[in-house]
């Protein structure tokens, strides 16, 4: 069967930046996601396109079809007095913040400048190039209740 928009998919798959460090991996063949629902970056999405079960094949995504591209103006100054008092802020560290419109994010410390904190609301990987090694472990047409829901669920219906 050809991945088409509704499919469930899985795959093994390792991401690397252009310098062939390993950002990620998922060697057991059972990450799986289900295809036109936005469980995956679309380049990806777009690259599995017509494969099939057993497809082996690499891909590299431009950072707009990833994480999109990194834009300086989701940087941040935040009064230090925002984070807890007794903690020591340094660049490089993470923390989980809200959007205005009450969005979860991450944000990364950029930057402490006395009183002011620099904060990087970026993706962790925006700007970057995501070069795919692919295989397809399985494809098959997703149930109602995964289309209704928008993700795959397991043989008993439960979320996974």
């Amino acid at each position: 069967m050809k991945i088409q928009d509704k499919n469930v998919v899985n795959i093994k798959y390792t991401l690397t930046d252009n310098d062939k460090n390993v950002i990620d991996k998922s060697e057991d063949g059972t990450f799986g996601f289900l295809i036109g629902a936005g469980n995956i970056i679309p380049g990806l999405e777009h690259a599995l396109l017509d494969k099939t079960t057993g497809d082996n094949f690499n891909v590299s995504i431009d950072p707009a079809d990833g994480y999109g591209e990194y834009n300086d103006a989701l940087i941040h100054k935040v009064p230090r007095t925002q984070f807890p008092p007794e903690m020591d802020i340094e660049a490089g560290m993470q923390f989980q913040g809200q959007t205005p419109d009450g969005q979860m994010t991450v944000v990364k410390v950029k930057e402490v400048k006395g009183d002011d904190v620099m904060v990087d609301n970026n993706h962790p990987l925006a700007g970057v190039q995501l070069n795919f090694a692919v295989e397809v472990t399985g494809v098959r047409e997703a149930s109602k209740t995964e289309l209704e829901h928008g993700h795959v669920h397991d043989s008993n219906e439960h979320h996974s």
